[in-house]
């Protein structure tokens, strides 16, 4: 074990608030630092001090005022690195992040149904990974899988995944004992709400959903600042909520969920069956020519899922409720309908007071969201 590691493993629970603080608010000065952890500036010095020596911290830029100049005290981007993985694509991507959630190396894997395998694979390929950054292996301080299913409180089994065909696997621990390396696994969804809390738009709010708009949909929402769970790890899964009773069968085992009808997956079939393009960009453009079996598929998946967007405002009202997408457009049809569709299905109070924010995003989001979910149990330390 490297001194880097003995010394982090050794911070105080102040020192890790402290981390934790300036993650959630961003550079502030010691003053303020102080003030907001209920601290005395010489107590605050001294945890500044020494997680600067440490390397996790920094004085960034001076803030001149009436009084003493202040410098702020941010994270420093390169005092700790953080593993990615997303089991979602073959070939599965890995990533390295730095502190602030900057993805400074890549590099693939072969993706592998097989747990023993999947945690010999990600062995095999951290060395060239970590051979990318000087410094990485020294100061690497968590990795972080991302998969499609259950997961459970401790981020350490796969309760049900059906699309890797697992159950009650626990592979956390494969890896850990594989790479020696403190491991978090999680839900997809949950993976990306982690790290637009911790780097993302979502920093500065305390409630909010996170809506991942892909083959598959997924839900997960932070509540009073912390990732909501529910009991069991399965918290957010609108995924799976009956929009049409009795309609299409879903490879959970019910009928009519929403991935259903408002999946991309979802949408593609239906275009397949009416024997359209599956391009969804193509729909979208014969629905602004005309074509009234385009319009029928984007307005028919548009609904349900604002229908399902409303319920979330209904049972959350949160401050923000985020669509992330990789492919597609929310500028067309399908988005006038889904915020229709969400505006009407919400008590008139409601109505229009919930910002729904949609953001294109790249390929790395799950693998970046990943080394989100080891970033923040690492700066939430021991706590439970």
């Amino acid at each position: 074990m490297s001194e880097f590691k003995r010394n982090v493993e050794l911070l105080t629970s102040s020192q890790q608030q402290l981390l934790r603080v300036i993650s959630q608010s961003g550079p502030h000065s010691r003053t303020v630092l102080a003030a907001s952890m209920g601290l005395s500036k010489a107590a605050m010095s001294g945890i500044a001090r020494d997680l600067i020596a440490l390397g996790v911290l920094r004085e960034t830029e001076t803030i001149y005022g009436q009084g003493r100049p202040s410098i702020l005290l941010d994270l420093n981007p390169e005092g700790a690195f953080f593993v990615g993985i997303s089991l979602l694509e073959d070939p599965a991507p890995l990533v390295l992040s730095d502190f602030n959630g900057n993805i400074v190396a890549r590099q693939t894997m072969p993706l592998s149904r097989d747990p023993e395998v999947i945690a010999t694979l990600i062995s095999e390929a951290l060395p060239k990974l970590l051979a990318e950054r000087t410094d990485a292996a020294r100061k690497l301080s968590g990795l972080g899988v991302a998969l499609s299913g259950f997961v459970d409180e401790r981020q350490e089994s796969c309760v049900k995944s059906t699309l890797l065909g697992w159950q009650d696997v626990p592979l956390a621990r494969l890896i850990r004992q594989k790479t020696g390396i403190e491991t978090f696994i999680e839900n997809d969804a949950k993976a990306v709400a982690v790290s637009e809390k911790l780097f993302g738009i979502a920093r500065d709010i305390r409630n909010f959903s996170v809506v991942s708009f892909d083959n598959g949909i997924g839900c997960a929402h932070f509540i009073g600042g912390e990732l909501y769970r529910g009991n069991h790890g399965g918290a957010g899964e609108i995924a799976h909520c009956t929009i049409e009773p009795n309609g299409s069968p879903c490879r959970c085992g019910k009928r009519g969920c929403l991935d259903t009808v408002a999946s991309l997956k979802a949408i593609k079939e239906m275009a397949k069956t009416e024997g359209l393009g599956q391009s969804f960009n193509w729909l979208e453009t014969e629905a602004s020519l005309g074509n009234a079996a385009a319009i029928r598929i984007l307005h028919r998946a548009g609904s349900a899922l604002g229908l399902a967007i409303a319920h979330l405002i209904q049972f959350n009202d949160p401050g923000l409720i985020l669509i992330t997408h990789v492919e597609g457009r929310f500028d067309g049809l399908f988005g006038t309908v889904m915020r229709q569709a969400a505006e009407a299905n919400v008590l008139p109070r409601y109505a229009g007071q919930t910002p729904i924010r949609t953001q294109h995003v790249d390929g790395d989001v799950w693998a970046r969201g990943a080394a989100g979910i080891a970033a923040h149990n690492f700066l939430i330390g021991s706590t439970p």
